[in-house]
C-alpha cells in the first residue's frame, strides 16, 4: 500500500511534467496556425472523448469487480458537476492564456513564468490553512533560482506576452488548489474529463466569438492537437488529479514544475538546441528543490506522522 502510494504522490507528478514539457513544442508550432481558443477547442475535445472512454471501461469493471456492492458515494454527481466546472472555468483561462502568450514572449520567459505557480500556491495556501514547511519552503526558493537559470536568456522585461503568460500562472496555481479540494470527494479520472468537457464547450464559445478556424489550418497542426490532447490533456492533467489525491499541493505544484527541465531536455534531444553551463545548473538546482522538499521534517521530537495532527496532510509532506 505505500508502495502504491509512493508511486502515485511522486512518480505520476514527474511522468505529467514530462509529458507537458515535452507538450511544449506542440503548442508552440499549433501557435502559428490557428488562435488560442480553436487550439485549446481541438485539443480538449479529443481529450475529453479519450477519458470518456476511459471513464465508462474503469465503470464497467468496477461494477464487474464488485458487482452491487459498487455505489456512489452520496451527493456524488453534484461534486463532480461542480468540480468539473470550477476547474474547467481556471482551466480554460489558464490554457488559452498561455497559448495567446506563446504568440508573442520567448519560451524562455513563457516557462519560467507559468511555473511561477510553485511560488503562489503555498503563498495561496497560507490563506486557505494550509501549511508548508520550512524544507518545502527552502524548495520553493531553489526551483525559482533553477528556473531563472533554466529559462531566463535575455533580459526579463513585462510585454503583453509576458502579462498573459503571469495570469495563465495565477489560474494553473488556483487549478492545483481547486484539484486539491475536489479529489477528496470524486474520482479523478470522471473530474478530468468533466473539466475538459467544460474547456471545450467554453473555448468553442471563445473560438466561435473571436476566431475565424478553418478545417485548413486544424489540419496542418493536425499532429500537435493530437499529441496535446490525448497526452498533455488526456493524460497529464488525470495524472496530475490522481497525484493529488491526498496529498500536499506545494509539492505537487514542485514536482509538476519539472515540466521546464523537461522542456529543455527535448530541445536538446528533438531540436538539437544545447545546453549551456547554467542551463546545466537550473536543471540541478530543480532537482535538488524537489529532493529537499521530500525530506520529512520533525516538530519537537514528534514522529513524522503526527506533526501535522488529524489534518492528514503529515510532516512528510506527502507528495
Amino acid at each position: 500500500m505505500q508502495k502504491t502510494k509512493f508511486v502515485r504522490q511522486n512518480v505520476l507528478p514527474v511522468l505529467a511534467a514530462f509529458i507537458w514539457g515535452t507538450g511544449f513544442v506542440a503548442q508552440s508550432v499549433g501557435a502559428n496556425y490557428v488562435g488560442p481558443f480553436t487550439f485549446n477547442a481541438a485539443r480538449s475535445a479529443i481529450a475529453f472523448v479519450f477519458l470518456l472512454i476511459l471513464c465508462i471501461a474503469f465503470r464497467a469493471r468496477r461494477k464487474k469487480d464488485f458487482h452491487a456492492q459498487a455505489k456512489p458515494r452520496p451527493n456524488h454527481r453534484r461534486d463532480l458537476l461542480l468540480g468539473g466546472l470550477c476547474c474547467g472555468v481556471v482551466l480554460t483561462l489558464g490554457t488559452n492564456l498561455q497559448q495567446k502568450g506563446l504568440e508573442t514572449t520567448t519560451s524562455g520567459k513563457a516557462g519560467f513564468i507559468t511555473a511561477l505557480y510553485i511560488v503562489i500556491v503555498p503563498i495561496l495556501g497560507v490563506f486557505l490553512k494550509k501549511k508548508a514547511g520550512k524544507t518545502v519552503w527552502a524548495g520553493v526558493t531553489l526551483a525559482v533560482v533553477g528556473l531563472y537559470c533554466l529559462c531566463i536568456q535575455e533580459d526579463f522585461s513585462i510585454s503583453k506576452g509576458d502579462f498573459y503568460i503571469f495570469l495563465c500562472s495565477l489560474c494553473f496555481s488556483a487549478h492545483i488548489l481547486i484539484i486539491d479540494h475536489f479529489t477528496k470527494r470524486v474520482d479523478g479520472v470522471e473530474l478530468s474529463c468533466a473539466q475538459f468537457l467544460m474547456l471545450t464547450i467554453f473555448s468553442s464559445v471563445g473560438m466561435l466569438a473571436w476566431e475565424q478556424p478553418s478545417w485548413e489550418a486544424l489540419r496542418q497542426c493536425a499532429w500537435p492537437i493530437l499529441y496535446v490532447g490525448i497526452f498533455s490533456s488526456g493524460v497529464a492533467y488525470t495524472l496530475q488529479i490522481l497525484a493529488q489525491r491526498d496529498s500536499n499541493p506545494t509539492v505537487v505544484s514542485l514536482l509538476l514544475s519539472l515540466e521546464s527541465v523537461f522542456a529543455t531536455l527535448a530541445g536538446a534531444l528533438l531540436l538539437g538546441d544545447r545546453m549551456s553551463g547554467r542551463e546545466d545548473l537550473g536543471c540541478i538546482l530543480m532537482l535538488a528543490a524537489v529532493v529537499l522538499a521530500q525530506i520529512p521534517t520533525r516538530k519537537e521530537g514528534v514522529a513524522p506522522d503526527m506533526a501535522e495532527g488529524e489534518s492528514g496532510k503529515t510532516a512528510f509532506l506527502k507528495s
